[in-house]
């Protein structure tokens, strides 16, 4: 490999320009040494003696005319993916395999479903909705199976849901936000025809989703264990007891929404603050809008999905107790013919006052 200085300092601080030799391992002229250009986007990238790359045609195949696209990281990604999966299987056992099954539902649903209907011209945010319901049910109910507590997170996942989308609607149409805010979102939607806006309320959706199904399955079996180390509590009772667990669940997550959305942000955070430009003109630009759009939006949606799915749990786990409390203080048979009938204690009553009434006729 052949360095020499960029022009203008680009590619300062990596590999630098110049040239590298490389053998290509596959197509037409395989087996073959070339130079390749290391001018222009690869400057950019580091590149050491050894590395695998990805090469791509600069005009036809077999021309010999080639430029380096990218490093060859599929093994690397092979191997972290199998250390991925043998991690969630050792610790989570059954419960770790039906997770990661939902992961492979929602990969499905996302790349087989949400992706071509928005490229088909579907509207972004009716298709994330879909999307979001088929990943939610399928999900849910394959992690946690067929329960009582399930089905509560269930139902307060789509509430919830429902208002973060409005909520979203709302904010992205009131702070003018077109969705369009980088030059990828731009030629999608002159190249594709798609919906900007409407995507970006898609992903508004889709990502407060991830975070909506674990505060809510949380808030259900908390209701559910509750309820079962203390079948006295009442509704109120059990409310309010989970709702100061969903309050600390709520502090936490907050902060993981703004972190994980500072985190994607964070090389535009530096160069805008490279700019040595204004705080409020940094915070209302559109790129940096669109994030505190996303991460207000979605706190929004997890604070209301407390309330809404303790709510829903403290009330179905109440009356479950109080439908098996009045079963165990009542037991009711019935004779062969249908009808009802007293219990044996009864009869048995019965037969001693029979008894008790005969001796005394007796006497």
């Amino acid at each position: 490999m052949d360095r020499e200085p960029c022009p203008d300092q680009i590619g300062a601080n990596n590999s630098g320009c110049g040239t590298a030799l490389v053998q290509i391992t596959s197509g037409p002229d395989e087996g073959e040494d070339i130079t390749v250009d290391l001018s222009g986007r690869t400057a950019s990238t580091k590149f050491a003696e050894g590395d695998e790359v990805v090469l791509t045609h600069q005009v036809e195949p077999g021309d010999g005319l080639y430029a380096i696209v990218d490093h060859q990281r599929s093994n690397q990604l092979w191997m972290l993916g199998a250390a991925f999966v043998l991690a969630v299987i050792a610790f989570g056992r059954w419960r770790g395999l039906t997770a990661l099954a939902g992961l492979v539902v929602t990969f499905v649903v996302l790349l087989l479903f949400v992706v071509p209907a928005i490229l088909a011209g579907k509207p972004p945010l009716l298709v994330a909705i879909v999307g979001s319901a088929a990943i939610m049910l399928t999900v849910l109910y394959l992690t946690h199976g067929f329960t009582r507590s399930t089905s509560v997170a269930v139902v307060g996942t789509l509430a919830s849901l429902t208002l973060t989308g409005l909520l979203s609607a709302a904010a992205v149409a009131a702070t003018h936000l077109s969705g369009v805010a980088d030059e990828q979102s731009a030629y999608l939607g002159v190249t594709h025809n798609v919906n900007m806006q409407g995507l970006l309320l898609a992903g508004i959706l889709i990502g407060s989703l991830g975070v909506l199904d674990d505060v809510t399955v949380t808030q259900a079996a908390t209701v559910t264990e509750l309820a079962h180390a203390n079948p006295a509590y009442r509704f109120m009772q059990l409310y309010r007891a989970a709702t100061r667990v969903g309050r600390a669940h709520i502090a936490s997550v907050i902060n993981t929404i703004i972190l994980a959305y500072a985190g994607a942000s964070l090389p535009l955070l530096v160069l805008i603050d490279a700019n040595n430009r204004a705080v409020g003109e940094v915070l209302t630009n559109q790129l940096i809008a669109q994030e505190l759009v996303r991460s207000a939006v979605g706190t929004l949606g997890l604070i209301a999905a407390v309330p809404i799915t303790t709510a829903l749990a403290a009330y179905t786990a109440h009356r479950a107790g109080t439908v098996a409390a009045v079963t165990e203080r009542r037991p009711e048979t019935h004779r062969a013919d249908g009808w009802p009938h007293a219990a044996e204690g009864a009869h048995e009553t019965t037969d001693l006052s029979r008894q008790h009434k005969d001796r005394i006729s007796d006497r």
